[in-house]
């Protein structure tokens, strides 16, 4: 009966009994056995997602645009593209800072707890603010420098580094398509064999799925089991930051379904959900971009070249998740050192995310 049911359906199940173990672990006081031959299932399961996350970007992308006759179409999408990603991350950037000014999570914390963080953390407070100082201090082209890579090899073992993969991938194959296609097509050739082992390799990894996400709850219910106050404080600031996720969901994206794909938003939620569970339970967009790239396609009926695209360098630059939950924590983490943020000082928040 397991094996009929979808992938969405399983990880959910995983999700579900990963909470009840956790909850029976803490209530038995097996810590111990969850975290030492538990927890590293949802490790091995997130590597393996993370391993296979360089090669998949550079791969879809070389094959998404090489198979672009007219450049000049690659660069009308890219345009629409980082149009859109920034509208998004500044309205999602500006809901979350709404929603953190509305609930203050932060001030939950008792005032014995916030003087007790600000002699625990007093000194890293100073070190990030002399990080952030240094950082002030460069280029205003600064991004554009980041953005190319001195080693290529070095920058595939980093998957921080994933802005470079992008370039060079996107640099690569411009150059491939405007090479005469008979000197390029073995490569080209090469690239699409490669892309189908890849997709298979993450169709493997998600039949481990349900496991890993079982293991990754587990461990999060037993690690966050502990001290009342920081569990009441952290739970009014995960209350607050899915608020903010809501409204995005459920106002945002309808819209944008409805505006330009003609989609409605029942449907989209339904294909998008393997993925969307695979991102709750791993908080990684690398991670579940193999997951995303497989619904869309198959579910939703985006073409394999633009999805190879836009996703890939989504997943880099337009995190909206991210962004909402940032601006969300910057006010948080003031708010628990009893620092007021002016204005301003909110506004560079959206600038910045």
């Amino acid at each position: 009966m397991l094996k009929k049911l979808p992938l969405w359906a399983k990880i959910f199940i995983g999700m579900g009994l990963g909470i009840l173990f956790g909850l029976i672990s803490v209530w038995l006081e097996w810590e111990t056995f969850t975290t030492n031959w538990v927890k590293p299932w949802g490790t091995i399961f997130l590597k393996l997602l993370k391993l296979i996350a360089v090669p998949l970007i550079f791969v879809s992308l070389v094959k998404g645009i090489s198979s672009l006759t007219d450049i000049t179409k690659l660069s009308r999408i890219g345009y629409k593209t980082i149009v859109i990603y920034l509208i998004t991350t500044v309205f999602a950037t500006t809901v979350g800072l709404a929603m953190v000014n509305i609930f203050k999570p932060g001030d939950v914390f008792p005032d014995e707890k916030q003087e007790q963080y600000r002699e625990q953390f007093g000194g890293q407070v100073e070190i990030r603010q002399e990080s952030a100082r240094e950082f002030e201090k460069q280029s205003p082209l600064f991004f554009f420098e980041d953005m190319i890579p001195e080693n290529f090899f070095r920058a595939a073992g980093d998957n921080s580094k994933m802005l470079q993969i992008i370039f060079f991938a996107i640099l690569f194959s411009i150059a491939l398509v405007l090479v005469p296609g008979d000197k390029t097509q073995v490569v080209k050739d090469f690239f699409d064999g490669l892309n189908e082992v890849i997709l298979k390799i993450v169709d493997l990894i998600m039949r481990f799925a349900p496991i890993g996400v079982f293991a990754l709850m587990a461990a999060l219910v037993v690690d966050f089991s502990g001290d009342a106050d920081i569990f009441t404080a952290l739970g009014m600031y995960m209350l607050t930051v899915i608020i903010g996720l809501f409204i995005l969901i459920l106002g945002l994206y309808p819209l944008m379904m409805r505006l330009f794909a003609g989609y409605r938003i029942t449907a989209f939620m339904k294909a998008i959900l393997p993925a969307q569970l695979v991102a709750f339970t791993t908080s990684s967009s690398a991670a579940t971009l193999p997951v995303t790239m497989k619904q869309v396609t198959n579910e939703l009926g985006v073409s394999k070249p633009i999805a190879n695209f836009v996703l890939p360098v989504g997943v880099t630059i337009n995190m909206d998740g991210t962004s909402c939950y940032q601006a969300i924590a910057a006010v948080f983490i003031a708010q628990v050192f009893g620092i007021d943020l002016t204005l301003i000082q909110q506004l560079t928040i959206v600038l910045t995310a």
